[in-house]
């Protein structure tokens, strides 16, 4: 049995690029229909719209602007290609925001991540992710059913029940939260139960190294994936666990915070997604999160771009002074000098006041040169400090809070 999903994972760079570059394109046409990209996609023509750095001239698009869509024209905003009640389900996240989700094969694409955990026909999957309005246990379920794994749909919470249920099917593998799998593990340790689960697909939280070789010693592979409510599966872990691999049916792009321009290979930034999934067009969608590419291809054969895994927030407004500054204003100030490269706000305490730092990356030596329009940018008068070109940490903070709290 092979161990890819299918044969997309192993593609050459020239046959996903031509492969690419005949989707993307109808991906655009079809989504310029839609009355959410009405504006933002008025002049795209899709045709010249054919590979990730064609698509980085087309503007972002955030959550906050599907939700405010959605208050305003219906619980889907105008960014489905289908009618609301055409879709086999509808979940909300906070805020409220609303995601449809379907029942077609690997519809969330995260059969793909499964196969990479070695699940497949024969096995039974616990799946302990949540059922009730969020979607993350039907795109594991989904999951499950396009690699012909049986599913157990138990949710979270009762371990008594969990270790019961696992024990009396013959549970091998598991999908959840990273660590609630030790609490079933401990449990039936406590009990005296012994289970047969030596599989483990997870997400939605921090798998630490040291949870991970715990797993590890009580034989048990665990992985992880990277998804949202939104996309579905973004990136997976395989075997090799070397980053995490992207998902054949997204675009993903790694954009300086607070702007949609691309940063240079290696740098953090903020992961920015197009999917090509026909029902939920999203294009150049900002999840928020920070990233960056890791060079080279996986180890375990899987041939697609890879990321780092998941680097922190993008999203760092800040209040300082009570006044909020956000990643798009320092990104406005930077686009004002030829001469700088990057700028960075740090947000201090002075005595019991607010101080604002900003390190700019330039080659100039008069800090003065810089206030004028940091202020006008920033909205906020702050210390300069000319950094050389190149120090400033790959991290992704364009902007730093260091006060403290306790």
């Amino acid at each position: 049995m092979s161990q890819y999903f299918d044969t997309l994972e192993t593609r050459s760079s020239d046959e996903r690029a031509a492969d690419l570059a005949t989707s993307l394109p109808g991906q655009i046409a079809r989504a310029k229909t839609l009355a959410g990209y009405a504006a933002s996609l008025t002049d795209v023509d899709p045709s010249a719209v054919t590979s990730a750095e064609a698509l980085a001239s087309l503007p972002v698009l955030r959550k906050s602007e599907i939700g405010a869509a959605q208050a305003e024209d219906g619980p889907l905003g105008g960014y489905a290609a289908l009618p609301t009640h055409k879709f086999a389900h509808i979940f909300q996240s906070p805020g409220p925001i609303y995601e449809p989700g379907g029942v077609g094969h690997d519809w969330w694409r995260m059969g793909r991540f499964l196969k990479a955990c070695g699940i497949g026909e024969g096995d039974i999957v616990q799946n302990c992710f949540g059922y009730h309005l969020t979607p993350a246990g039907m795109i594991f379920e989904n999951g499950a059913r396009a690699v012909g794994a049986a599913v157990v749909p138990a949710g979270v919470g009762q371990t008594e029940l969990q270790v019961r249920a696992a024990a009396d099917i013959g549970t091998t593998a598991y999908a959840g939260t990273p660590d609630y799998l030790k609490i079933i593990l401990d449990r039936a340790d406590a009990d005296g139960v012994k289970l047969k689960i030596t599989k483990a697909a997870v997400g939605g939280g921090a798998l630490f190294p040291s949870l991970r070789q715990e797993y590890a010693d009580r034989g048990i592979t665990c992985l992880q994936s990277y998804a949202t409510a939104d996309l579905g599966n973004i990136a997976y872990e395989s075997p090799a666990m070397e980053g995490m691999i992207i998902d054949e049916h997204v675009i993903v792009e790694i954009v300086r915070p607070g702007t949609g321009d691309p940063v240079a290979p290696g740098e953090v930034g903020e992961v920015v997604v197009t999917t090509l999934n026909p029902d939920y067009p999203l294009i150049r969608f900002a999840t928020g999160d920070l990233s960056a590419v890791l060079p080279g291809e996986s180890p375990c054969g899987r041939t697609n771009m890879r990321i780092k895994g998941w680097m922190g927030r993008a999203d760092q407004t800040t209040k300082i002074k009570g006044m909020f500054v956000r990643p798009e204003q320092v990104a406005a100030f930077v686009a004002k000098h030829d001469d700088v490269t990057r700028a960075r706000v740090i947000a201090a305490r002075e005595g019991e006041s607010d101080v604002m730092v900003v390190q700019v990356e330039t080659d100039a030596t008069d800090p003065a040169a810089y206030a004028g329009s940091i202020a006008e940018t920033l909205k906020l008068k702050g210390k300069v400090e000319l950094v050389a070109k190149g120090s400033l940490p790959n991290d992704g903070k364009v902007i730093e809070d260091t006060r403290s709290y306790d």
